[in-house]
């Protein structure tokens, strides 16, 4: 089928596309009403139907021939470490998993909070928990104790997985003590707490809530897969907000599960038995899409690498991966790629690999700009496509539909929607727009399948920050335009969230922290263009008149103040010491001009600027 045939059926009646495509997977009972309309006027896919996400991931394959073939495969460079697991053997291992938290009073509907590295166990205990019914909140192994104990008192979970350790190119990062400490600050208590225990660290036990990953497994029965409705929550996933308070998006078992096995051909042309390889964390959106669930309902073997694309040990860390397991699509962040042409400019460490079985490289989290496109389809002489997605859809809103049709691919392009996301250009009144016209991105209500139907806790913030801008619409927070062949193209956030090496981070947060300061007065944090990563948090500081240290030593206290709440992974690392920030008369900061003039793009100085030299100031010191 022609992507123009399928995308035009997805939005002339999406009910029927969707109720189609939902034959695509194996339900304990079908559904029969395809989209239901709550009491809030939101919809939901397939509530009625009854499912579980685990057996589509698992005990399908098993029961239908795949027992012994490949699931997952765990390289861990950092470790020294790999393992290997076929579809058996890691359902076998999940279903233990599942007993234990069983033993621990973990039932259906329950949350339990995963902080774990890239390791086997993180995979084996989300599918745990979808295996009861359970909703697991993954938070990313990087992120300093004040973030979790947010993430403990909004998901309130009856138990906490964690391991002893993370490892961090040749530095071992002890989780243990970051997640007491995240226990004792948070309001909410966790009933236990489950510790994997690596051999890099030993992690040190409360008798009365901790308990051993290993004593914990051999004492446990093995759990059968649980029945959910297709409106049952599998996870939160909690995504940086523009108020500093992180956002529990929800997924549904149901619809979830539909989109994830669609985009697996429609979108990457991959087939059951194929191997591929999302190079992220399963902290992240791509890592719970791509590495867990997708890859696995599909009957394709799925990559877990602890590691980084450079100094472990080298730039060609990435096609030793590829070449040795036979990886048929490659899928990672453009600041990946970024980061091994710095290392590796010709590409020469690529070609002591046999790169054969790889036929597609896929980029997502951030826009691939244009330098690093052209390098990679130069060196690899392969299709690079670039798509566009959110942690909030779960799956790409706009890419090149390889397994549809394959099309021809537009520098700086993330080619066309993706069936059911029915995207218009908007500007500030909601009017449509042209093509070539740069607006608001929306997308017309109903939203596909796997899409967030609400925030966690919170229906009223989730209807504000994303249905009442546009009415009829989601609003996606991004900024784009078609162009004449309906290519679509991302410029970025029109919010206050930034994009480092595919991390979605607050600067509002960010400049919470940088205001806490007893020596700081106000503060603006903004991103700045950043060839490496994307983007760069860069704060501008006004001191008190009463400021006692350098200004140096309140620029380092600064960046370490941010370190220890946000976590390194906010790469906040510099900031200027200004006299007064720009702002208009009515005292909001003039955040554009400054990521304008920081980035050395044009820039207008608005009529209604309050102190004209305040800039003049600032384009001095830069």
């Amino acid at each position: 089928m022609s992507y123009q045939t399928e995308y035009q059926a997805s939005i002339e009646n999406p009910v029927k596309f969707w109720g189609e495509k939902s034959s695509l997977i194996d339900w304990f009972k079908a559904p029969e009403d395809m989209l239901k309309t709550d009491e809030h006027g939101i919809q939901h896919w397939y509530a009625d139907g009854e499912l579980n996400t685990c057996h589509l991931a698992l005990d399908y394959h098993v029961a239908n021939g795949r027992g012994d073939q490949l699931a997952l495969i765990y390289d861990s460079p950092v470790a020294g470490q790999k393992k290997s697991f076929t579809f058996t053997e890691l359902r076998d291992q999940v279903a233990l998993c599942a007993g234990m938290l069983k033993n621990l009073g973990v039932e259906k509907g329950d949350r339990v909070v995963i902080y774990m590295p890239m390791i086997p166990e993180a995979a084996v205990s989300m599918l745990a928990c979808a295996r009861l019914g359970a909703i697991h909140s993954v938070v990313f192994g990087g992120f300093a104790p004040p973030e979790l104990a947010v993430r403990l008192d909004d998901a309130e979970p009856k138990v906490v997985m964690t391991a002893s350790c993370g490892i961090e190119i040749a530095r071992v990062i002890e989780y243990k003590p970051l997640v007491d400490e995240a226990i004792r600050i948070a309001n909410h208590t966790p009933e236990a707490c489950i510790v994997l225990q690596r051999p890099q660290a030993t992690a040190s036990m409360d008798a009365s809530r901790d308990h051993d990953w290993q004593t914990c497994m051999q004492k446990s029965q093995p759990a059968d897969c649980v029945a959910v409705k297709g409106s049952d929550l599998l996870y939160i996933l909690y995504t940086s907000g523009t108020t500093g308070k992180p956002k529990g998006v929800i997924r549904e078992n149901g619809g979830h599960a539909v989109a994830m096995k669609y985009s697996m051909n429609a979108i990457y042309d991959m087939q059951p038995g194929d191997v591929f390889w999302a190079a992220s964390d399963v902290g992240w959106v791509v890592g719970h899409s791509y590495i867990v669930y997708a890859p696995l309902i599909h009957g394709c073997t799925t990559i877990m690498y602890e590691g980084k694309p450079i100094m472990t040990p080298d730039a060609g860390a990435f096609w030793r991966v590829i070449s040795e397991y036979g990886v048929k699509s490659l899928f990672t962040a453009p600041t990946a790629f970024r980061a091994i042409k710095k290392e590796d400019p010709n590409g020469e460490l690529s070609r002591q690999y046999d790169l054969s079985c790889l036929k597609t490289i896929f980029a997502a989290g951030e826009r691939l700009d244009p330098p690093t496109y052209e390098w990679l389809s130069d060196t690899f002489k392969l299709p690079v496509l670039d798509h566009w997605w959110q942690t909030e859809t779960g799956w790409a809103i706009a890419s090149n539909m390889f397994g549809l049709e394959p099309m021809p691919p537009k520098s700086g392009s993330s080619t066309v929607p993706v069936p059911g996301f029915n995207i218009d250009i908007l500007d500030e009144a909601g009017n449509r727009l042209g093509n070539n016209e740069q607006g608001f991105i929306a997308i017309k209500l109903p939203l596909p399948p796997s899409c967030l139907t609400s925030i966690w806790g919170d229906v009223d913030r989730f209807k504000e920050a994303y249905l009442q801008t546009f009415p009829g619409y989601f609003a996606t927070g991004d900024g784009g335009y078609f162009d004449e062949d309906g290519y679509l193209f991302i410029m970025g956030r029109v919010d206050d969230v930034i994009n480092v090496a595919g991390h979605r981070l607050s600067t509002g947060e960010m400049e919470e922290i940088v205001g806490n300061h007893p020596m700081v007065a106000e503060c603006a944090v903004i991103g700045r263009k950043d060839e490496l990563k994307g983007q760069m948090p860069m704060g501008f500081v006004v001191l008190k008149n009463s400021a006692e240290s350098s200004e140096q030593q309140i620029i380092k206290e600064l960046i370490s103040m941010v370190r220890e709440e946000i976590g390194a992974v906010a790469a906040f690392k510099e900031a200027l010491i200004v006299n007064r920030l720009p702002k208009t008369r009515s005292g909001k900061i003039l955040r554009k001009t400054l990521r304008c003039m920081v980035d050395g793009e044009p820039y207008t100085v608005p009529s209604t600027i309050e102190d004209p030299a305040s800039l003049d100031e600032i384009k001095t010191l830069l």
